[in-house]
């Protein structure tokens, strides 16, 4: 129930966004690999933070949230090798493409939402991608 709730599994068509580019682009990737370091060291009082507030408020507790993202999603939970795509605007929403490879080796394609919470970027949901083939 919670998994679903977080991140939908979806496949939309978006446009690129080229307004967005530059501090914006830092900031958000910044953000996703912050909260991605902090699941990596088990500090999920730091990774609830870059939630955005409808998320934080779904879970409650960052041992709730962080239960859902280590059962539902190993390759955020304990990300190995992160790489990111682009940042597009999709019905009035920002979303970063970001590949991941999982701990037992496999990549996953994820788009991020981010909302921007007056100047500093929070984590409004994050949806499964079909990967393409994709070469190593």
């Amino acid at each position: 129930m919670f998994r679903l709730a977080f991140f939908c599994i979806t496949l939309l068509a978006s446009a690129p966004l080229a307004a967005q580019e530059g501090d914006d682009t830092a900031g958000i990737r910044s953000t996703i690999s912050d909260q991605m370091q902090a699941f990596r060291d088990g500090d999920l009082a730091t990774a609830f933070g870059f939630a955005a507030p409808g998320i934080q408020s779904m879970f409650a507790t960052p041992e709730r949230f962080g239960l859902m993202v280590e059962n539902g999603y190993p390759m955020v939970w304990q990300p190995g090798e992160v790489t990111f795509g682009e940042l597009r605007e999709e019905g009035g929403r920002l979303w970063q493409k970001v590949i991941v490879r999982g701990p037992k080796g496999a990549l996953h394609a994820l788009d991020y939402e981010m909302i921007d919470m007056g100047g500093l970027w929070r984590i409004g949901g994050v949806r499964l991608l079909e990967a393409p083939e994709m070469a190593v």
